[in-house]
């Protein structure tokens, strides 16, 4: 009996050290298990004060993220950036300070159906019509914008137009008469219109310079109705407004 005891203890002992650890505490069931209960002891729960809420957000402090908030925002600096512009264009043409290109599309010689071609009061004519010339010399600095007296269809525009150097010729219809107006001796790289386009009255087409027969910067300027040639001045102080 005694060594009956012994062994049976032995196995016993041997017995205890195979089987899995973990067979003790999770014994094998016929039931299926899933993960989920299978995790329940081990799952962890948060909790949230009730005082921790999301802070809320000011639209001032984020920065547009739509195209239609970006689009509305180009368009409001746009117009900031026009405004700017033409209050200093006004100011350019009262003192007679050069105006930069930012400026040049946006400033206008006049209303009328017939302008000036460039902005009154920054120029004076020192030779026009007679003895060999064909029309009047404006003077004023090299870079100042000049704008089509009347709107019509751009018949020449050209960086070597014979003695002209620079020189666009706008073919235009003014109180029933075809007028044609010539500006020469433009900075080269300047002619903003090309052979063939529409223009409207007071738009910038160049700059004055100083190209071709030509002794200092100033805008050469010449007018012909119905295929004549007329004093320019004249003719623009009966028309332009």
């Amino acid at each position: 009996m005694r060594t009956v005891a012994i062994f049976a203890a032995v196995s016993a002992l041997v017995a205890a050290v195979a089987l899995p650890a973990y067979a003790a505490t999770n014994p094998v069931t016929d039931q299926a298990t899933t993960l989920q209960q299978m995790a329940v002891s081990d799952a962890q729960s948060l909790v949230v004060a009730s005082e921790a809420t999301a802070a809320p957000l000011e639209r001032g402090e984020y920065s547009a993220t739509t195209p239609d908030e970006i689009a509305k925002k180009k368009a409001e600096e746009a117009a900031k950036a026009r405004a700017a512009a033409a209050a200093r264009v006004a100011a350019a043409n009262n003192s007679g300070a050069a105006i930069s290109d930012a400026d040049l599309r946006l400033a206008a010689a006049g209303s009328g159906a017939v302008r000036y071609p460039v902005p009154q009061g920054s120029y004076y004519v020192s030779r026009t019509l007679g003895n060999g010339h064909n029309g009047a010399d404006m003077v004023a600095p090299a870079g100042t914008p000049i704008f089509a007296t009347a709107s019509g269809v751009v018949r020449i525009s050209s960086e070597g137009y014979y003695g002209y150097g620079v020189a666009i010729v706008i073919d235009s219809v003014v109180g029933g008469q075809r007028v044609s107006t010539l500006y020469a001796h433009m900075i080269n790289g300047s002619r903003a219109v090309q052979a063939g386009q529409t223009v409207e009255a007071g738009q910038f087409i160049g700059k004055v310079g100083n190209t071709g027969r030509s002794y200092g910067a100033h805008l050469h300027y010449e007018v012909k109705v119905n295929g004549s040639l007329v004093e320019p001045i004249s003719w623009l102080r009966a028309n332009a407004s």
